[in-house]
């Protein structure tokens, strides 16, 4: 007895039914997108998050079929009360399995600069908000954040995008 074979575009009921299991059956990768805010004296925004040690840059993760530079600007509105323009992207990291958690992939976007007084934090997500020197950041971030942000002020700079594995540029 042969095989079926695979249905072809030719049946389309068939064909997005057989796409739909192979769809089913992959991997799915978490995304996380945060922002890169300044003020014009060149401090980011950084909050600090209820839910974790350490501060972060504003963001979160992605809802299901939420493109990232949406998430950045859902989150923001929800957490922090802001409406922000994304105008680029500066990193793609890739998160190895740490913890309980699988790999994820985790983006940076440009906010550029905002000129406000800290948003008050319109959650409990988050217990403050904050511009913060580059200088002061060290003491506040955990170490693959700090990679990131560091990674993404290069990349604003050189005006081009970064990959990186960890928090680490690739090559």
């Amino acid at each position: 007895m042969t095989p079926n074979p695979a249905p072809t575009p030719a049946d389309p009921a068939a064909w997005a039914a057989y796409l739909a299991e192979g769809n089913a059956t992959q991997p799915r990768k978490r995304v996380a997108a945060d922002v890169l805010l300044r003020d014009s004296s060149g401090r980011v925004l950084l909050v600090n998050p209820t839910y974790k040690p350490g501060w972060d840059l504003p963001g979160g993760m992605a809802e299901p079929n939420e493109p990232p530079e949406q998430t950045v600007v859902r989150e923001l509105r929800e957490e922090l009360g802001l409406e922000v323009t994304v105008r680029g992207l500066l990193v793609v990291d890739w998160v190895p399995p740490h913890g309980p958690w699988d790999d994820h992939i985790a983006f940076v976007f440009d906010g550029g600069v905002l000129d406000i007084e800290p948003p008050r934090p319109h959650d409990d997500e988050l217990s403050e908000a904050r511009f913060v020197s580059l200088d002061e950041v060290g003491g506040l971030l955990r170490d693959r954040m700090r990679r990131r942000l560091a990674e993404a002020v290069h990349a604003l700079r050189e005006k081009r995008p970064v990959y990186l594995h960890d928090g680490h540029p690739i090559g």
